[in-house]
């Protein structure tokens, strides 16, 4: 049913990350899918790297960790945003049309207040991408 499956990766919040990933592994697994880890960077420097090219060597090293901890393929792709906090929805929904994944596994957060004002980036996703979004709490 699924063959690629997308798992957005924040490597500054990787512990927040579990529960998606053990969902984005099992599901690999049942349909023999393949996982791509994707985050998010900008051009400046910040405090997971200083550049994208060295952030898209610690998500490949996440990748790697993944595989091994796993023991499903995990792959990555670094896109990059002029202003993340700004475009990383739209910066996913790209990637994820970009390496053909027809599933998002993605971590989120109990509610607070600021979601009653502001979306939070997983519910933007599942309500406006054209893929399937399984959001994991």
């Amino acid at each position: 049913m699924y063959k690629t499956i997308m798992v957005p990766v924040d490597l500054e919040h990787v512990a927040q990350l579990e529960k998606a990933l053990a969902t984005a592994a099992d599901l690999a697994r049942h349909y023999k899918a393949e996982i791509i880890a994707v985050g998010v960077t900008d051009v400046t420097p910040g405090s997971v790297a200083h550049n994208p090219s060295e952030f898209d060597e610690k998500l490949a090293e996440f990748a790697a960790e993944q595989t091994e901890k796993r023991g499903v393929s995990f792959k990555s792709k670094a896109a990059i945003s002029h202003d993340p906090a700004v475009e990383i929805e739209e910066a996913l929904q790209a990637s994820a049309h970009e390496i053909g994944a027809d599933l998002i596994v993605m971590a989120s957060h109990i509610p607070g207040v600021l979601e009653y004002l502001i979306a939070s980036r997983a519910g933007y996703l599942a309500s406006h991408s054209d893929l399937s979004v399984f959001v994991v709490r």
